[in-house]
């Protein structure tokens, strides 16, 4: 297990597709989503598009996380199941 990382299940409505990604505590989530952007365009070889702005939900209650927080302060957790619009 990686300590300063927790591995979380990314859904991607808009590829149709979900992805398991290590998200570094240490991170707000903000940066944490443009990391995910940036491996998303890679991904979709260039169909993802990384100049819209998206928001990370909690698959479980749809609230969405704040972009201020670091990761460690939210209640993302190894396992967690997230949604990027």
């Amino acid at each position: 297990m990686i300590e300063n990382k927790v591995l979380v299940s990314v859904n991607v409505p808009m590829l149709e597709k979900k992805y398991d990604i290590y998200f570094p505590v240490n991170r707000k989530i903000s940066n944490v989503i443009g990391m995910i952007k940036s491996s998303l365009q890679q991904l979709s070889q260039g169909s993802f598009d990384v100049n819209r702005d998206y928001v990370l939900y909690n698959k479980d209650n749809g609230e969405p996380y704040d972009m201020n927080i670091l990761v460690r302060d939210s209640n993302i957790r190894n396992g967690s199941n997230v949604i990027l619009l």
